[in-house]
């Protein structure tokens, strides 16, 4: 890892640390879903992409990760219109309780944060803004994650896939 030449580049590359476990976590809990194959894919590509930002800040300037990046999320764009048309049709109550909204969810976390990795340049450390929504961002699955797991009567309507898994 190249040296850290501030506390906002160190924040910068933990946020990014953070955001790659959790879409290799979000990736890992899809093993038992019944179309497991494409959404660990979808959520590898970003963890992979994170992790890059992470460990080098100027990556984000070569021409074959921006390009795959805006592959994605043109593709992430597309299935949040697929899946906000199902939903708008389809559901009854809480998106999260639907599958499709929770998937709808997941690429909504994708797109807000490899567009942020994407806008970034190695002059980030000096955008405060940027800075504090790349924190709040990179947290807020977490505690999202979390507050679903306590929740048991949340959870109670789920299909058993998704109950079995962390």
């Amino acid at each position: 890892m190249a040296f850290l030449t501030s506390p906002a580049e160190a924040l910068w590359r933990s946020c990014n640390v953070v955001m790659a476990a959790f879409f290799a976590l979000a990736a890992y809990v899809q093993i038992n879903d019944p179309d497991a194959e494409l959404w660990m894919v979808i959520y590898m590509i970003p963890a992979i992409l994170t992790l890059l930002v992470g460990l080098n800040p100027l990556i984000t300037g070569n021409f074959i990760w921006k390009n795959l990046t805006k592959l994605h999320l043109f593709l992430c764009a597309l299935g949040i219109v697929n899946l906000g048309f199902y939903l708008f049709y389809h559901t009854e109550g809480n998106i999260l309780h639907e599958e499709e909204g929770r998937e709808l969810c997941g690429l909504g976390i994708i797109i807000l944060w490899l567009s942020l990795c994407h806008i970034s340049t190695k002059n980030l450390a000096g955008r405060r803004v940027q800075l504090i929504v790349a924190i709040a961002i990179s947290l807020c699955p977490f505690i999202t994650w979390f507050y679903i797991y306590i929740n048991k009567e949340m959870r109670s309507t789920w299909p058993t896939h998704c109950k079995t898994v962390i």
